[in-house]
């Protein structure tokens, strides 16, 4: 490579560095922050808060480079506008063609990496989280113990405490069981404690309480009072088990491999499992798209003294536009097996008009009809 496309390509990596570090970081406080608030409120500890928001890195990482991509050629270009390095390496023969291939090589380099991490990081990261996720969800203590919160531990289970003391003494609890047809059994004590806490084993004891039992065909209700009563919750844990392997988290080498086992095990139509792949290669291309776009439309205005503001406000603009066509066309890629190849659409628009921008900025300019004529005037 030329001098001048390895000193564009380092200083594009040493911008897209910074802007990542930056843009992550606010992602990934954001994201923190929620989880934080959702696992201490749960009763668990900080250790857990750190290693769940470390398991979500990765998909924040992705979210977030193509926006940095797009962000360090728009900002790297603007400042070989504003030194004027630009007009020299144009006046010395470079076509914007020849400008753009230090800026495709960056933008190829960042799909790379993003390639690395949605077909093998992100996978493992999201399975990973979601083991955790569910072994957390099978302690008692996690799903059942928590204050003034109306749970749902199973479908048609309604479980509430009202307080919960420093020896694990529940104070004031409403259970509700509608799972048996034609049954709605409603449990009220002052007491109660969790025995035994996991899914093997795991009973709730309520003290002074009642029994309500409505029959639901003949509106016929019976109650009983009790002393102690022992109510299994093991069943409600189990209900909240892995289930069924979720399609973000399978890795893309199984999904080519066991494309049919894959399709059985996530429940998804072999068109969603091939549109999830093929995003996997989409987004990716979105880092090249927006690098590419934010360099070749600032190349597409005249000099000003006022600076290249609507060329970035013209580059922000198609990239929005792109990324409102992602949107769009997620839903109708699913449709079916031959629609899929429309996930691809937004990339092939956003390098057309990349394409279309520098084929505008290499046009020979001609002079305003004004400046002419004034040349013109004195002969």
């Amino acid at each position: 490579m030329a001098k001048f496309d390895r000193y564009m390509l380092s200083r594009l990596m040493v911008l897209f560095g910074f802007f990542a570090l930056v843009l992550v970081s606010v992602y990934w406080v954001n994201q923190a922050v929620i989880l934080f608030e959702q696992l201490v409120s749960d009763g668990h500890s900080v250790g857990i808060v750190l290693e769940f928001t470390a398991l979500s890195l990765p998909t924040t990482i992705v979210r977030v480079l193509p926006l940095a991509a797009f962000v360090s050629a728009l900002y790297f270009t603007q400042r070989l506008i504003g030194d004027s390095e630009l007009t020299v390496m144009q006046a010395t023969g470079y076509s914007p063609w020849r400008l753009a291939r230090p800026v495709l090589a960056f933008g190829g380099l960042v799909a790379a990496m993003m390639l690395i991490l949605a077909h093998v990081l992100v996978p493992q990261s999201l399975e990973q989280l979601r083991l955790r996720e569910a072994e957390i969800s099978n302690a008692a203590s996690a799903r059942l113990l928590r204050e003034g919160v109306f749970l749902s531990p199973a479908s048609d289970v309604t479980f509430y405490i009202r307080e919960i003391t420093e020896d694990g003494e529940l104070r004031d609890v409403f259970l509700t069981d509608r799972r048996q047809p034609g049954r709605e059994v409603t449990y009220t004590a002052e007491r109660a404690f969790v025995v035994g806490d996991g899914a093997d084993e795991a009973n709730l004891v309520m003290l002074s309480g009642l029994a309500q039992t409505l029959e639901l065909q003949t509106n016929r209700l019976s109650t009983t009072t009790f002393a102690d009563l022992t109510y299994s919750v093991s069943s409600l844990i189990e209900e909240s088990g892995l289930g069924k392997q979720k399609l973000e988290s399978t890795p893309s080498w199984e999904i080519l491999a066991d494309f049919t086992g894959v399709m059985e095990r996530t429940r998804e139509r072999p068109a969603e499992l091939l549109v999830a792949l093929f995003s996997r290669v989409q987004q990716p291309l979105l880092a090249l798209v927006g690098a590419s776009i934010g360099f070749a439309a600032l190349l597409t205005g005249e000099f000003s003294r006022f600076g290249v503001g609507r060329q970035m406000f013209l580059a922000v603009g198609l990239v929005v536009l792109v990324y409102f066509l992602e949107t769009a066309v997620a839903g109708a890629a699913e449709v079916s097996m031959a629609s899929t190849g429309l996930i691809f659409l937004p990339s092939i628009v956003g390098l057309g008009i990349a394409a279309g921008l520098l084929h505008l900025a290499a046009r020979p300019r001609r002079p305003k009809r004004g400046a002419a004529q004034g040349q013109e005037a004195p002969a």
